[in-house]
């Protein structure tokens, strides 16, 4: 009965390796991409490579093992929710208020050490961000805020309470 058992799982191991989820790569430039309209300076955009744009943009590194199943499946979804939260390729699509929102978002988040994900930082140690990486893209989140603020009034930018 077990060794049956351990056949069924096998087959259905060997079956489930032909399915993948389309994979997160866009061709060619970004025009929505936040740095094309808001400075992103070299030193943030490294941070931003190594530690956010696999789950937060249009182009994923995806290292050797997203090839079996169901570990792409896995990544597919961490993939999918972090693009739905904020997309730095597509940022500018979005409203003034989300705009305005999510730089908040991303400096509590930093603050509070919930990104980026344990679950990613497990695996890629170097993602994991010193108090300086924390810093830098805190100032860089605050410049954001501090332009949009600069060019619209407040009441488009906040939610009225």
């Amino acid at each position: 009965m077990i060794k049956k058992i351990l056949l069924f799982l096998l087959a259905a191991f060997i079956v489930i390796q032909f399915f993948h989820p389309k994979r997160n790569k866009a061709e060619g430039n970004q025009p929505n991409y936040i740095g094309n309209t808001f400075p992103v300076p070299a030193d943030v955009k490294s941070i931003l490579e190594k530690a956010c744009n696999d789950c937060h943009s249009n182009n994923t590194r995806y290292p050797w093992y997203t090839n079996i199943q169901p570990v792409h499946w896995f990544m597919d979804k961490h993939i999918r929710v972090g693009k739905k939260e904020m997309n730095l390729d597509e940022y500018t699509t979005r409203s003034l208020r989300y705009q305005y929102k999510k730089m908040e978002d991303l400096k509590e988040q930093i603050k509070d050490g919930e990104m980026p994900l344990e679950s990613y930082t497990w695996i890629h140690k170097n993602a994991k961000l010193t108090e300086e990486e924390k810093n830098k893209l805190i100032a860089w989140a605050d410049e954001i805020r501090d332009d949009l603020k600069s060019k619209y009034p407040l009441d488009s930018l906040e939610r009225k309470k």
